[in-house]
């Protein structure tokens, strides 16, 4: 199944979104990564080809976890998908709530491609937001308690039996200088795969 040609077909307006162009078979992810948002360049989004920008950071990330991964297919074939929360790329410093309530559709769809996920990952305050924005569509409350993230890492929290993992964003320049937040994202992401792995 092609992931992106799903999605197009819910895409009726003249937006122009960005799907992650991958071809998958979804009953073998078992975990979920929403990052914040889609870059301006295709080429740079996770699945954009071996120079991608965003892999540029998400590969260390994995491999300080313990997790030898060199692509984004060896991460797939591990039964973790990786997707944006916001599918419009930005054009302020800050991620317009508009743009998250445009693509929540979008991501909606893409989450239920997945029957078999077991946890799914917040990796930064944008994808926290869009998946309470899920949430509280369903069920009237926010899955995920609006607090910092520090706060949250080892709090269990389920949605509909899936554990959430609240963390940090996994792309940009800064992450990689932001050691602290390079450690807890990793960290973060190595009790995902315990959890998907047992």
């Amino acid at each position: 199944m092609n992931v992106g040609e799903e999605l197009q077909k819910l895409n009726v307006g003249e937006e122009e979104f960005q799907f992650s162009q991958v071809v998958i078979n979804p009953e073998t992810i078992r975990a979920v990564m929403i990052n914040e948002i889609v870059p301006a360049d295709p080429a740079d989004d996770f699945y954009g080809g071996t120079k991608a920008a965003y892999m540029s950071t998400t590969i260390p990330l994995f491999q300080k976890a313990g997790i030898q991964v060199n692509t984004v297919q060896n991460i797939l074939d591990k039964g973790i998908y990786i997707t944006n929360a916001v599918k419009i790329s930005k054009t302020d410093y800050t991620v317009a709530k508009e743009s998250i309530e445009k693509s929540l559709p979008y991501l909606e769809r893409e989450l239920a491609l997945f029957s078999n996920v077991k946890v799914i990952m917040l990796m930064g305050d944008v994808a926290k937001k869009a998946f309470n924005m899920i949430s509280k569509k369903e069920t009237r409350k926010n899955a995920v308690p609006s607090i910092s993230t520090y706060k949250l890492r080892h709090s269990e929290i389920f949605y509909k039996g899936i554990r959430i993992i609240p963390s940090y964003i996994m792309t940009g320049k800064n992450l990689l200088i932001e050691k602290s937040k390079f450690e807890m994202a990793s960290e973060d992401i190595a009790a995902m795969y315990k959890l998907i792995m047992e």
